[in-house]
């Protein structure tokens, strides 16, 4: 079985040993999630998992990890709902590892159970979110057998899943399941004390780099940072810690600003040095500052136009999961290529290598949420929704490329009930307690409760209604379809577009699709400067970059072939590489 996916999975906190556990694995349905079992015990609940049983099984499928059973890719292909699934595979630890030994899963889908042997190490609740589990102890003669039992159901309304489909099938803009484990798993060695997290704070006014560090123990350590920017070394910091928490700063004197277009990084070298020895970590960070006024986006005091697409993170034979690292990247040139500088990363959270990949070519981004799905309507809905949102809030802190967290899409009636806005609100609120840096929209289109951009999303699909509606505004207005009400914030027109094309039978696309390739240009070009000749409109995203399934409305086909020929794709980029009125204010 080929192996994919063997790169280091973790660009931003890198250590040299370790080791893939992709390629095969032993696998095994569980249609009736019958993996636990609950009976009654008194007036307690007793909870028998089978692991002794699944060890000592003979699983009658293989899998390649980390494709979802339901992609091609995985050797399974299985299309039908999975209430969950068990894997299986025997690992050797390197003789030459000391220290700790940690298990990562960079994500599976929705409830997973990590098993060494029959001991329960690990449990996991969230669809998109890394987890990690200290293996050391239960490793013997440097092996193991690590038992692993997903279970979800995107049908039950506590399970937030994004564009996971509800029904068999995909239709419109809902597409193929994912379920068990559809990011890579992996092994590497850390002393006994070591680094578990770090979170580093731009500051490009007073040219520094604010550094929290943290670690697993209480001991004596001492610590050297190093900063380099083109592989020289440009700050030098060395501290001391007896505890689990350090902060500090380091001087980057005239930095280098990461913009877009330009993503200038510095490399940051963590040396951790304690009686159990050398913990060296490789990261990095980009200098960079996002302001909003009572305009829009300022990024490095400058205004910025958001000309965003969306991107909804699918790919054609692995589903959530792309087949290398190129397509990461292949995916953003795809995107810069016809003039976007940014995306949405819609109803998902992208994998790190892609966010790596954004930092690198300067290229911005929204980190969302695979809101859809969910039953928002109580208040209670905060305990299923907000620990893995501040989870990815947290994984993904460092990384310039973001500049604005949207954890909510689109909040229609669930099963006919609206949201609850003190949900809504304490999303906002708790995750600018733990970012003050960025921006934050709570509800991308229906309803805003707190946001700090305005946002609203419109398919309609005529030239003179569109006109109409975002031409020009009277101060103190704005134009929502919805009729949300409008405190004056910076406006952001988040999704509009979805030209179907071309039209094909059992496709999908919003609206009364164009008839001819002009017709589309026409469309696309004459909306793009609708909305760039509106100074109050400080962003705007398109609806999308490529087809996903059965929804054909991309500029480029599910397998990323462009649609247009040169001509016309370098017309369609020309719209988007005008100057915007926006851009020109004071």
């Amino acid at each position: 079985m080929k192996v994919f996916r063997t790169e280091y999975p973790r660009p931003e906190f890198v250590r040299e040993k370790w080791i893939s556990l992709n390629g095969e694995w032993d696998f095994e349905f569980d249609f009736g999630n019958s993996g636990i079992r609950i009976g009654d015990f008194g007036n307690a609940k007793l909870i028998n998992y089978r692991n002794r049983e699944m060890l000592e099984k003979k699983f009658s499928r293989k899998i390649n990890v980390p494709f979802c059973p339901e992609s091609d890719l995985s050797g399974i292909g299985y299309k039908d709902f999975i209430n969950a699934c068990w894997y299986k595979k025997e690992v050797e630890i390197p003789t030459s590892w000391k220290g700790r030994i940690i298990l990562h899963f960079e994500a599976a889908y929705y409830e997973t159970l990590v098993f060494i042997g029959e001991k329960l190490i690990c449990k996991h609740e969230g669809g998109y979110t890394p987890f990690s589990c200290d293996v050391t102890d239960y490793i013997e003669d440097n092996k193991a057998t690590i038992l692993v039992h997903c279970a979800g159901d995107p049908r039950n309304g506590r399970e937030p899943s994004g564009k996971q489909s509800i029904s068999y099938e995909s239709h419109g803009c809902f597409y193929t399941r994912t379920t068990g484990i559809w990011q890579s798993v992996w092994l590497e060695a850390v002393p006994d004390d070591y680094l578990e997290k770090v979170f580093i704070t731009p500051d490009i006014d007073n040219e520094v780099a604010n550094v929290k560090l943290f670690f697993n123990n209480v001991s004596d350590k001492k610590i050297r940072l190093t900063a380099l920017y083109d592989n020289k070394t440009v700050s030098e910091k060395n501290c001391v810690s007896t505890g689990k928490y350090l902060e500090t700063q380091m001087e980057i004197k005239n930095p280098k600003l990461w913009e877009i277009g330009n993503g200038r990084l510095y490399d940051l070298k963590i040396e951790v040095e304690s009686d159990s020895g050398t913990d060296e970590v490789s990261s990095y960070f980009g200098m960079r500052k996002v302001e909003v006024d009572d305009k829009g986006m300022l990024l490095n005091g400058k205004r910025v136009m958001q000309k965003l697409v969306l991107d909804q993170g699918y790919y054609k034979d692995g589903i959530y999961t792309a087949q290398n690292a190129d397509d990461l990247k292949k995916d953003i040139e795809l995107s810069m290529s016809v003039g976007f500088n940014g995306a949405r990363l819609h109803q998902k959270v992208f994998e790190r290598r892609f966010l790596y990949e954004c930092d690198k070519a300067g290229y911005i981004v929204w980190g969302e949420y695979p809101s859809w799905n969910f039953d928002y309507s109580e208040r209670e809905a905060l305990l299923n929704f907000l620990p893995e949102w501040m989870e990815a809030v947290e994984r993904d802190y460092n990384h310039p490329a973001i500049v604005t967290w949207c954890p909510l899409n689109e909040n229609f009636p669930y099963d006919n009930k609206s949201q609850c806005d003190d949900f809504v609100k304490q999303l906002y609120l708790e995750t600018k307690r733990f970012d003050s840096t960025r921006p934050v929209v709570d509800v991308s289109w229906f309803t805003h409760v707190k946001t700090d951009f305005f946002d609203s999303h419109d398919y309609v699909q005529e030239i003179a209604d569109f006109e109409k509606a975002y031409g020009s505004w009277k101060e103190g207005e704005a134009y929502d379809n919805l009729k949300q009400k409008y405190n004056g914030e910076p406006y952001v027109l988040s999704e509009f577009g979805g030209f179907q094309w071309p039209v094909k039978e059992g496709g999908w696309g919003y609206g009364a699709a164009p008839k001819t390739e002009d017709e589309y240009e026409d469309r696309f070009t004459s909306f793009i400067k609708i909305l760039m000749n509106n100074p109050r409109i400080c962003g705007f995203c398109y609806t999308q970059l490529y087809d996903v399934e059965t929804e054909q409305n991309g500029i480029y086909y599910y397998s990323r072939e462009r649609k247009f020929d040169n001509d016309r794709m370098e017309r369609l980029k020309k719209a988007l590489d005008v100057k915007s009125k926006y851009e020109e204010l004071k």
